[in-house]
């Protein structure tokens, strides 16, 4: 498991999301955002302990539940999409 650090636009960094890719990281900082299809927000995660830091444009839908959901999930649910922009380096 790798660990990513959301950092906003000026820098300061402050939720940590755990997972095997960024991608993943970003399906889960996606899924607390508020971006919607329409007006996506930007994402920015830093892996830990490099200065790469991996750029989504994320949002999330609210959608029907899947047919084999388990009993205690709702009927609808939100469902994240995050799309990769870039990868840039900190100095």
């Amino acid at each position: 498991m790798r660990n990513f650090v959301l950092r906003d636009k000026d820098g300061n960094e402050q939720g940590i999301f755990t997972g095997k890719q960024p991608r993943q990281a970003a399906l889960k900082a996606a899924n607390r955002g508020k971006g919607t299809k329409s007006k996506p927000e930007i994402i920015r995660l830093r892996e830990r302990g490099t200065k790469k830091v991996h750029v989504f444009k994320a949002w999330k839908q609210i959608v029907e539940a899947p047919k084999n959901k388990p009993s205690w999930m709702p009927e609808k649910i939100s469902k994240p999409f995050v799309k990769k922009e870039k990868i840039e380096t900190i100095e």
